[in-house]
């Protein structure tokens, strides 16, 4: 009786075990997030092509913004410009950008980074194709107010090379994009410099919209941000950027399941002032705005200096040309005195623009082992020095070094100033932190023109403390900033 008691009892445990053990199911269970599968992947084809494809963005948005510096000597004599009028060009096309970096930002959030870049590309290469038909100064002016719209846009491939890459590598790819502006600079001003004096800027322009063109052929080949797709909820379409990254890189993806929660608010301009962010911002505009006031304040102003031979002691070896109205007589000459680029001008320029690669090196390690706010601390009061050096009284090289030494330092300041507003902000609005920057970094540029080429014709001295103080300001700004985005992960959520 005792052996028969026992089975049942034997029976119904272990039915009472199987029943009340889900713990093998749970451990089956795995997921990761985008991040996780960025950083598995890790470095390797994918990024290069996309190295290669977004930093050439670099080139055409360089082209069209140095495109005015090249030609504003030509139309000031073809149109007879005072130079408030010159300086205005320059401010309506960064308008322009100003206006339309808010736009782009706010879609790129909500309807992603992939088609805005489209968007901005194929508008700007529109508008550049139709400048070099300006019947006249308004028309110039209105015309390229349209392209500096486009160039707005293409702040959008950072961001996508940012999402793409793992934490480790950002703070050494994206410092070297800086080569791709310096190869759009240096391009630009060797096309001007064979095609002015011989078929004239409006072939230039014509010539300077070519690279665009063929870019956007190229977008083909680049997936659209797996973080933008999964913050939309388009879980799959992530899964299969991912998958396709983690192939051509010859790699594995995480095991599990992709989960990210979809974020049902994005691109908040409010959410840009929160509480969490509201110091950050407002710091990241003041220190944008200063970097593009310094930035462009040194490009306008090398050409200035050449346009106008203010180098000290120096004197223009021809009188300046008189330009002579066709169908007037000799007697009757148009009031504009203007001073073209000589073949020694275009080379000055492409010496002190190679100057935006040489602190490169240095400034890709600062960023790594200094940190962000340090090293951007550190490179804005060096920028405020040079300025003040700029009022020495010294030759034609000792001018082309202060310039050079400039370029590499305000290049410096935007290098490490895109990578903190990229890395600061979480994904549901990086794009559009990305865009308000760039807007107010705009009325940075927009001011430039008239301190580099009004204020400075009447106070040299005082125009070169303008700059210097401003750099002062951003450095401060740059050294208190809150939040260190050294070696910290791209943030998902809010």
């Amino acid at each position: 009786m005792a052996a028969k008691q026992t089975e049942p009892v034997t029976i119904i445990s272990l039915r009472k075990l199987s029943q009340a053990s889900p713990e093998p199911q749970q451990k089956e269970t795995k997921t990761f997030t985008v991040e996780d599968a960025v950083e598995t992947i890790g470095f390797g084809r994918f990024h290069i092509a996309l190295f290669l494809i977004m930093g050439s963005t670099g080139v055409v948005e360089a082209m069209e913004i140095m495109l005015i510096a090249v030609v504003s000597p030509v139309i000031r004599c073809e149109w007879h410009l005072e130079n408030w009028q010159v300086a205005f060009v320059t401010t309506m096309v960064f308008f322009g950008y100003m206006v339309s970096s808010i736009l782009f930002g706010l879609l790129a959030d909500r309807y992603g980074r992939w088609k805005i870049l489209l968007l901005s590309f194929l508008w700007g290469a529109y508008f550049s194709l139709l400048t070099s038909f300006s019947p006249s100064y308004v028309w110039f002016v209105f015309l390229r107010t349209m392209v500096g719209c486009g160039v707005s846009g293409h702040a959008q491939g950072l961001i996508i090379k940012t999402e793409f890459l793992p934490t480790k590598y950002r703070g050494y790819m994206l410092p070297l994009s800086q080569v791709f502006w310096l190869a759009g600079s240096l391009l630009i001003i060797s096309l001007a410099s064979v095609l002015i004096p011989t078929i004239g800027w409006r072939w230039l322009i014509r010539v300077a919209s070519i690279p665009g063109i063929i870019l956007i052929m190229a977008f083909k080949f680049i997936p659209e941000s797996a973080r933008f797709n999964v913050s939309t909820g388009n879980t799959q379409a992530a899964l299969d950027t991912l998958e396709s990254i983690a192939r051509m890189n010859r790699s594995v993806m995480p095991e599990g399941q992709l989960v990210e929660p979809i974020l049902e608010k994005r691109g908040r301009f409010a959410d840009l002032l929160d509480s969490k962010y509201l110091r950050t911002t407002l710091q990241i505009w003041v220190i944008w705005l200063g970097i593009s006031f310094a930035y462009y304040g040194v490009i306008l102003a090398s050409a200035e200096l050449l346009e106008r031979d203010l180098v000290c002691g120096s004197k223009s070896g021809s009188e300046p040309e008189v330009v002579v109205t066709t169908g007037e007589t000799e007697g009757s000459r148009s009031p504009c005195y203007c001073h073209l680029f000589a073949p020694s001008d275009y080379r000055t320029m492409i010496i002190s623009t190679l100057g935006e690669i040489a602190l490169n090196p240095l400034n890709i390690l600062g960023i790594n082992f200094l940190g962000r706010r340090l090293s951007l601390s550190i490179t804005m009061g060096c920028t405020a020095l040079f300025f003040l050096l700029l009022n020495i009284c010294t030759s034609s090289a000792g001018l082309i070094g202060f310039l050079f030494m400039l370029r590499a330092l305000v290049a410096a300041n935007f290098n490490t100033i895109y990578i903190y507003t990229a890395e600061v902000y979480p994904t549901p609005m990086r794009a559009l932190g990305m865009g308000t920057s760039g807007s107010l970094c705009r009325i940075g540029a927009m001011v430039a023109p008239f301190i580099s080429q009004v204020l400075m014709s009447a106070s040299f001295l005082g125009a070169l403390c303008l700059f210097s103080s401003v750099c002062v300001v951003c450095a401060i700004s740059a050294f208190t900033l809150p939040i260190e985005t050294k070696g910290r992960a791209l943030q998902q959520m809010k």
